[in-house]
């Protein structure tokens, strides 16, 4: 039969250690998703700068392969982090385009909003090719935003039960 010896201050503080674990693990999760999240934000803004720039304007026969330069300096002041949702214990974050350029139109006088030229320039539309540079940084920083979150998490863990 095995016998375990463990001296009760010992499994007090491990105790207190646990406790100190659960009350804390809503803001180290949090932590984690937000260190993951600035990894993929951080590709998506470099990805942003490989978008081509292309002035012309779309008509029939020619579609465009970029964007203005005031509609990426749009995407550039635009793009950010949302805050940190909990969704029935499901904790994220999203990362987007928010706001709206500098070039106005009869349809959008205050601007195009960033949202609609990130989503056309990353899908594509019937008068613009296709760009993912989304979808890319989103594959190319993956691995390394959940390697970032995981050794934050137990960085985090392991301080609480030192």
């Amino acid at each position: 039969m095995a016998k375990l010896k463990v001296k009760m201050h010992e499994l007090e503080k491990y105790e207190a250690n646990l406790l100190s674990l659960y009350s804390l693990s809503r803001t180290m999760i949090g932590e984690a998703i937000f260190d993951g999240a600035g990894v993929v934000a951080d590709a998506v803004k470099a990805s942003i700068e490989t978008i081509p720039i292309d002035d012309r304007y779309a008509t029939g026969d020619a579609t465009l392969y970029g964007i203005t330069e005031e509609q990426k300096q749009g995407l550039r002041e635009g793009f950010g982090i949302a805050p940190m949702r909990n969704d029935n214990g499901y904790m994220h974050v999203k990362l987007g385009f928010d706001g709206y350029n500098s070039v106005r139109t009869k349809k959008y006088p205050n601007g195009q909003p960033n949202s609609l030229i990130a989503r056309s320039v990353n899908t594509g539309t019937s008068f613009r090719q296709r760009f993912p540079f989304i979808d890319n940084a989103a594959n190319k920083s993956r691995s390394t935003a959940e390697q970032k979150m995981i050794k934050k998490f137990e960085d985090s863990v392991n301080k609480v039960m030192s």
